[in-house]
């Protein structure tokens, strides 16, 4: 089994995200920005139970690939969850704590991918 590209990792994080109905699903290339993570896939969820509901879905496809995260942050309350695979780091959000972060905002340079609907698949 061929370990994933970082990119690859992205866009099936956001397609995972976008199954279990996440809202604004956006991926951002941060590739030379930061040594944080080559990409972001931010997404929103209208309730704490969708948070973790997309976030849960999130990891158990990436488990299937033999792809555990280093770790997860904020599953208990569920506001915001941080799912961090390295160099792809996954960010749920619910909507009212999106809109009050604004996390895509500190990051306007960083070049967005079109999310997995956007492509066809």
């Amino acid at each position: 089994m061929t370990p994933l590209e970082s990119r690859d990792k992205a866009v099936a994080a956001a397609k995972a995200a976008m199954a279990k109905k996440a809202k604004e699903t956006l991926i951002l290339e941060l590739k030379g920005l930061t040594v944080i993570a080559d990409y972001f896939v931010i997404c929103s969820g209208e309730s704490t139970t969708q948070v973790n509901a997309i976030a849960e879905y999130v990891v158990s496809e990436f488990l299937k690939e033999r792809m555990r995260p280093l770790s997860i942050e904020g599953k208990g309350h569920a506001h915001w969850v941080l799912i961090d695979y390295g160099d792809v780091i996954v960010h749920v959000f619910e909507e009212e704590t999106r809109a009050y972060y604004e996390l895509e905002k500190l990051w306007l340079d960083a070049p967005r991918l079109a999310a997995p609907e956007e492509q066809g698949r």
